[in-house]
């Protein structure tokens, strides 16, 4: 199962200036071809200190970083809902991705022309966060039709399924995303799962600046503030800059970034975010043959992660042998944890804990 955010944003926003940079700095596929309508893809590494340190310590033959898809999606336009700027299109797009990274233009430029005529980064935020909230209205009262015509039956379940959409619809009508309504239970996860709402996924707010605006400017105070009262996180990004970073040779991208004061990338900190967004942690395998890190989400019980790795570990679990990363470090390595007792054996119900480096003994 992978993990990916679409990038959205109107047009001329940068959006695919901060895509090219995060693919060609952090890239392990390549891109597919850019056009038109379908969107640019992207496999990106998610750096990890950990498994770095794990490396230096076990010299394997292979590191392997875990990773996250991020997708370029076409500027959304003003009536995309309405199949504006090949909108249908675009919003199927957006369905089709886990997370939203929505780039917003802080910046000035008048050789760069904004679609709506100057830079106003919430109005940008509003039309397409309402182009999201009419597609998803769209959606529900399609379903509510057919559910009311249902109730006639007396099925209870069809009965929960409508006071749900109801309430959902008087939300969106409100123009409010799905994602600031609080879910009750399992059974309304099960129906909103099934609605693929676009405005109930987690949203990452781009403010993307000049170089001379790389601490904030009014326009990304105004964003800040605005996803801090959505309880969505922000980030400012100078997309110019980063793609200058991006083009340097590894060995002098860190000299540039120190003669800009810069201790981290930006885009290194919007993958992080990313992945921090859709509630992910990282369980590492480490020997000899590789450390690996493997992406899994929040609450994963060992049966299930150790069928990340493949099928037949899941099907066979027999237990968990596992060293949280701290004590490994401390130990200094897998045989020295053992001596001191830090290595656990953990059953089907345990939880995985980020860090965790796990060894998975299974029948086969």
């Amino acid at each position: 199962m992978g993990f990916n955010c679409g990038i959205v944003g109107l047009p001329n926003v940068g959006k695919s200036t901060i895509f090219s940079a995060l693919t060609s700095k952090n890239a392990e596929a390549s891109n597919y071809p850019f056009c038109t309508i379908e969107p640019n893809v992207g496999i990106v590494k998610v750096l990890d200190e950990r498994i770095t340190k794990l490396s230096e310590i076990i010299e394997p033959k292979k590191t392997i970083y875990t990773t996250m898809e991020f997708v370029d999606i076409a500027g959304l336009v003003k009536g995309a809902s309405k199949g504006e700027g090949l909108g249908n299109q675009f919003l199927a797009n957006i369905r089709n991705v886990d997370a939203i990274v929505h780039v917003v233009r802080c910046f000035e430029n008048s050789d760069i022309t904004h679609v709506e005529g100057n830079i106003n980064p919430l109005r940008d935020i509003d039309i397409i966060n309402l182009e999201l909230i009419l597609a998803d209205l769209d959606t529900v009262v399609k379903r509510l039709v057919k559910s009311e015509k249902a109730l006639r039956t007396g099925d209870k379940e069809i009965a929960r399924e409508c006071e749900l959409l109801r309430k959902i619809k008087a939300l969106l009508e409100n123009e409010t995303p799905v994602r600031k309504m609080e879910i009750n239970g399992i059974e309304e996860e099960k129906i909103l799962k099934s609605l693929n709402l676009l405005t109930i996924k987690p949203v990452l707010y781009v403010a993307n600046v000049d170089e001379t605006s790389i601490n904030g400017n009014k326009f990304t105070e105004a964003v800040e503030s605005f996803a801090k009262k959505e309880n969505s996180k922000f980030l400012i990004i100078c997309g110019k800059l980063e793609t200058e970073i991006a083009q340097l040779p590894d060995n002098e991208q860190k000299i540039f970034m120190e003669e800009m004061g810069i201790s981290i990338s930006g885009l290194d900190i919007m993958i992080k975010e990313g992945y921090d967004l859709l509630d992910l942690i990282t369980f590492i395998t480490a020997g000899k043959p590789e450390v690996r890190g493997w992406t899994i989400k929040n609450g994963t019980k060992a049966p299930q992660a150790a069928g990340k790795i493949h099928t037949d570990f899941e099907k066979g679990f027999i237990r968990a042998e596992v060293i949280s990363y701290n004590d490994y470090i401390k130990a200094g390595s897998e045989a020295k944890a053992k001596e001191s007792g830090y290595m656990r054996l953990e059953g089907k119900d345990y939880i995985i804990k980020d860090g965790d480096i796990v060894h998975f003994r299974f029948n086969v």
